[in-house]
């Protein structure tokens, strides 16, 4: 999954990312393996994502987008079965005529539908590669919120573009093992997922080239830019998604 090498990187970069907003939503745009990518920030956890035409929506609710001036999805990515993650209803509807989805097993359980990763599974689908990775809570009292085992995280591979989108996580040894990653998305929504100061430290243990944080709520994410702003291979990007 980490076959490109750091020329390959340099473009996928440097062709560069811009902000813009349409439709009310921020994006960004990115080249990956020569095909363009599209990253929609919908709101909260949810995502849109487009790579050359292919519409991958991450953790789709009605509450984050009115989803139906949005393209249908191609690919429907489920981390885990909270509802401010995963709405069964809205994904019936998304789904395009051949769509497909891939969830947690407990959540693919209750969409009884898709392809269900466990920790450490992959799949490609529709062209882009995926593999489930952990996510869940390490603090004693908040490990009811994410128990381990039971929900996903991402590594997506756009053409040897990865991007980390790391649901509902506090950060965990297994972020050693990611690999390089291009774009990371995580979570700072205290007392859920992770304070400023975890997200700082898996932010170093990752080392992702682009920072989104993500799912923060009223955290002031500023701070996360503040606290990285010495790391020159890190850039912190802020968008709506609280």
């Amino acid at each position: 999954m980490r076959g490109t090498g750091l020329s390959a990187l340099l473009v996928a970069l440097a062709a560069g990312t811009r902000h813009d907003s349409t439709g009310g939503h921020e994006r960004d745009l990115f080249t990956a393996g020569g095909k363009r990518l599209e990253i929609a920030f919908l709101g909260h956890g949810t995502l849109m994502l487009d790579f050359d035409g292919t519409i991958v929506h991450v953790d789709p609710v009605p509450e984050q987008a009115d989803y139906t001036q949005l393209p249908p999805a191609d690919l429907v990515l489920v981390t885990h079965g909270h509802r401010d993650h995963l709405n069964p209803a809205l994904i019936a509807e998304l789904l395009s005529d051949d769509g497909e989805v891939v969830a947690n097993p407990a959540s693919r359980e209750q969409l009884d539908r898709g392809i269900g990763l466990a920790n450490g599974e992959s799949a490609t689908v529709k062209g882009i590669g995926i593999t489930a990775v952990p996510a869940y809570n390490t603090t004693s009292e908040r490990a009811h919120h994410h128990p381990k085992g039971r929900d996903n995280g991402y590594l997506l591979d756009f053409a040897g573009f990865i991007v980390y989108v790391a649901g509902d996580t506090e950060p965990i040894p297994e972020m050693s093992e990611l690999g390089r990653v291009d774009v990371a998305f995580l979570p700072v929504n205290y007392p859920f997922t992770m304070t400023v100061t975890q997200a700082t430290d898996a932010a170093h243990v990752i080392s992702p080239r682009i920072l989104y944080p993500y799912h923060y709520g009223e955290t002031r994410v500023s701070e996360l830019v503040k606290a990285l702003e010495g790391e020159s291979s890190i850039e912190v990007r802020l968008r709506s998604l609280a």
